[in-house]
């Protein structure tokens, strides 16, 4: 379970600063899940910027975290670091443009990286690649059904998995710069 919210600030049309909180519930899951289900509180802070290549979007995402992971069985948090880069492009169907109610295909691949106290053997902790068909209500609401290969390298850098998730999402941007 995820829940993620941030207030943005528009550097440029193309550019965009964002801080943020997110509040996560991380259940045993997969090949070689997690001893017990854990809270995790996450402050993050993130760089996007936006490109058009032909009928391409292009969006480069970079984001800090940091993370208070619970310590199941007690009342203890631990902290980590990491560093997120999401290249994510965006292609209409049936139109040159991502216009309103019409489908698109979008897709990502994002490592993730951790830095500072607490890493293990490997600093890459994962990578996610993503394919989803999508549907624009509106420049600020979307919908998309899609597939997600996330690939887990756990910390002791020798054991690793492959997730594949089915991941529903609806994005909703709040535009109060009007």
């Amino acid at each position: 379970s995820l829940m993620r919210v941030g207030l943005d600030y528009y550097v440029t049309e193309n550019s965009m600063l964002t801080s943020g909180y997110g509040w996560i519930e991380s259940f045993p899951y997969g090949e070689q899940p997690i001893a017990a289900t854990f809270t995790e509180h996450r402050i993050w802070q993130q760089w996007v910027i936006n490109q058009r290549v032909r009928r391409l979007y292009v969006n480069h995402r970079y984001r800090l975290e940091q993370r208070f992971l619970e310590q199941p069985g007690t009342d203890d948090y631990v902290f980590r670091q990491r560093a997120r880069y999401r290249l994510m492009t965006i292609l209409p169907i049936g139109h040159r443009d991502l216009t309103d109610h019409s489908f698109f295909l979008s897709a990502y691949a994002e490592p993730f990286i951790s830095f500072g106290k607490g890493v293990g053997a490997n600093i890459l902790g994962q990578n996610r690649l993503y394919l989803a068909l999508g549907y624009r209500v509106n420049p600020q609401v979307n919908f998309q059904l899609g597939y997600l290969n996330q690939y887990v390298i756990k910390a002791d850098g020798k054991r690793h998995e492959r997730n594949h998730d089915l991941q529903i999402g609806l994005t909703y941007n709040l535009d109060l710069r009007r």
